[in-house]
């Protein structure tokens, strides 16, 4: 991880789904939960994905905000929202900025292939802009489960 606990989290500006540049400061004061996943449509991602969904309103409740993560292009995330009636903001990183930042952009290995893409990770910021929490590795089931008693507590 690039990131240790208590740290300030770097701000990043991002393209997100609402056409609009989306900046990490433009959340100070509430909690952010920031999850990166590998690619729009693909299983574990969308079943990630609708569970934030699925938890989005009590998530709100606790005065958080989720923000998805990937290297797909806006025009890919606009089509995973509306497939899923997703209600939270996508950002592209399509240049893995903001996911090296993070250190989730690492060398992968998938049926003895090796290549760099994003290790699904989650990140948990405060109302002042520190390192909460962060999951590496996630597994999806459970997680969303874990993020939100963490954002309770």
């Amino acid at each position: 991880m690039g990131l240790e606990i208590g740290q300030t989290v770097p701000d990043f500006t991002l393209p997100a789904s609402n056409g609009e540049q989306v900046s990490l400061r433009d959340y100070k004061g509430k909690k952010v939960v920031i999850y990166f996943y590998p690619k729009n449509m693909t299983p574990g991602c969308t079943d990630e994905a609708c569970g934030f969904r699925d938890a989005h309103e009590e998530l709100q409740a606790e005065g958080a905000v989720v923000l998805g993560i990937s290297p797909d292009p806006l025009k890919s995330h606009s089509k995973f929202i509306e497939k899923y009636g997703l209600p939270f903001l996508l950002l592209s990183d399509e240049e893995h900025r903001v996911s090296e930042l993070f250190g989730v952009w690492q060398l992968k290995k998938m049926y003895g292939r090796e290549y760099e893409g994003i290790v699904r990770s989650t990140f948990l910021v405060d109302g002042e802009g520190r390192l909460a929490k962060a999951w590496s590795k996630v597994k999806v089931a459970g997680h969303v489960e874990e993020v939100l008693s963490a954002v309770r507590s």
